[in-house]
């Protein structure tokens, strides 16, 4: 693969944690690899304009259904480059990870775009303790060292 090929992209993520400390997170997978299933975090790509706030906040309410201010995302808690393959396409994505609290929240994916009604098909409060003891694909991988960190 040459860097041509490869698309770059900038993505705001939110950790969503509740008042039990747990993180939300969706189940997905590649749509040319339906049965390899793994766990992220809310957020997404960033739109014409936007920064890593902007993007997250909205990524938030589009999978999720939550309105959060920006005054309300904590961070960036914890930046990562990630490179991926997905649906035929080579990626390079830095993400920037946002903390957000909230009591609880019942998750409304009515947003979802058409992508992700195909290939995200779960979505689970997890603690930091399950995610150490998991054998399930989480990302990122540092999920629950992260949270100890800045919870």
């Amino acid at each position: 693969m040459t860097s041509a090929e490869v698309v770059n992209r900038l993505a705001g993520r939110v950790l969503l944690v509740n008042g039990e400390g747990r993180v939300l997170l969706f189940r997905g997978c590649d749509p040319l690899s339906p049965a390899d299933k793994y766990w992220f975090t809310p957020g997404g790509g960033f739109d014409e304009g936007e920064d890593a706030r902007a993007a997250a906040l909205r990524e938030l309410f589009e999978e999720t259904g939550l309105i959060l201010s920006a005054g309300e995302l904590a961070g960036p808690v914890f930046e990562e480059v990630a490179e991926f393959d997905f649906d035929g396409r080579a990626y390079r994505q830095r993400h920037w990870f946002f903390l957000a609290r909230v009591e609880s929240w019942e998750v409304d994916t009515a947003g979802f775009e058409p992508i992700e009604r195909t290939t995200m098909d779960e979505h689970r409060w997890w603690s930091p303790a399950e995610l150490e003891e998991t054998a399930e694909v989480i990302y990122p991988p540092e999920l629950s060292r992260i949270l100890r960190e800045v919870l």
